[in-house]
């Protein structure tokens, strides 16, 4: 579906002037082809909408099942296109401006349990190049908890395992070190030997930028950030895990389970790459209850009140 003139020009406007990425501004056009979809449904132009046509549109993604977070993302998007279109002079005014977005009900990450993680890992069975790449990718992800753009991007250079280290080119192109080592150097180690990502290597580059790359696909260019996803989904359903498993879960985990272990939280925001230490201090709420959950079932006097009699006078 093409999108109006006016559209394209917002999303150009996002990119030069607002320096959003290639990932958000992909988001900002799903979201408003669905809009723009919407609107046509209902024989409407941008032009004829109204704060009841916005409020309309909110409790139409609602009736579709879509979740809090992604209607108040849907939502943003929306409000930012109509302030633009009315600074702009396309519209006389803007409709949105006075719509609320939906409250997000807070919720804390679902980390995966240590051996589910092991399972996972474990699920990845043989010696072969894909089966090496494969395990590399779900070690790194865990072990040094990548974000999944991050792992794509990687590229030879930003390599040294003698040091044990990796750099990750974060949100806002911000640079970090990130350490690697134990299994995840391994399983690294294993992927970039020839029986790995030489055995993967093509005659010719098609691309500019697929030499460089560390993961490869399995034609040797360089590995999509969708082709990352279904690897991962794949390993997911093989060991049982199914919806509960994405990329981020991993980085979810690799979070948890570092603050379970005792590590400082300005070091795990540190290695996640958090701008604010507020954005890490969720993972210790997810601690805490796991804490809980094991306190109550471990404690011999923390499963229940054993039978006092009669209360005393």
């Amino acid at each position: 579906m093409e999108l109006p003139l006016e559209v394209e020009e917002f999303l150009s406007w996002m990119l030069a002037e607002k320096g959003r990425s290639v990932n958000t501004l992909g988001a900002y056009r799903r979201d408003l082809r669905t809009y723009i979809g919407w609107l046509t449904g209902r024989e409407m132009a941008l032009g004829d909408v109204t704060a009841e046509t916005v409020e309309d549109y909110v409790a139409h993604l609602r009736s579709v099942g879509r979740a809090p977070a992604s209607v108040a993302r849907a939502l943003v998007v929306v409000r930012c296109l109509h302030r633009f279109l009315s600074q702009e002079g396309y519209l006389k005014a803007d409709p949105a401006s006075g719509v609320e977005a939906p409250r997000v009900p807070a919720g804390l990450p679902k980390a995966l349990a240590e051996d589910e993680v092991a399972s996972l890992i474990s699920a990845v069975v043989g010696h072969d190049a894909v089966a090496r790449r494969d395990r590399a990718m779900l070690e790194v992800l865990y072990g040094a908890g990548l974000r999944i753009s991050e792992l794509v991007r990687l590229s030879l250079a930003d390599l040294d395992l003698e040091a044990g280290v990796l750099r990750a080119m974060g949100k806002g192109s911000r640079e970090r070190v990130v350490p690697v080592a134990g299994l995840a150097l391994d399983a690294l180690e294993a992927w970039l030997s020839p029986w790995g990502r030489g055995a993967l290597t093509p005659q010719r580059w098609a691309r500019r930028g697929d030499a460089s790359a560390v993961f490869l696909n399995a034609r040797g260019g360089r590995l999509s950030r969708q082709g990352a996803w279904g690897i991962v989904r794949r390993h997911g359903n093989r060991c049982g895990l199914g919806e509960r498993l994405t990329p981020h879960v991993l980085r979810h985990s690799c979070a948890t389970h570092m603050l379970d272990h005792g590590a400082d939280i300005r070091v795990v925001q540190e290695l996640l790459g958090h701008a604010s230490v507020s954005t890490t201090q969720v993972y210790t709420l997810v601690s805490t209850e796991r804490l809980r959950q094991v306190y109550e079932r471990a404690h011999p006097r923390a499963r229940g009140r054993p039978d006092r009699g009669d209360p005393l006078p």
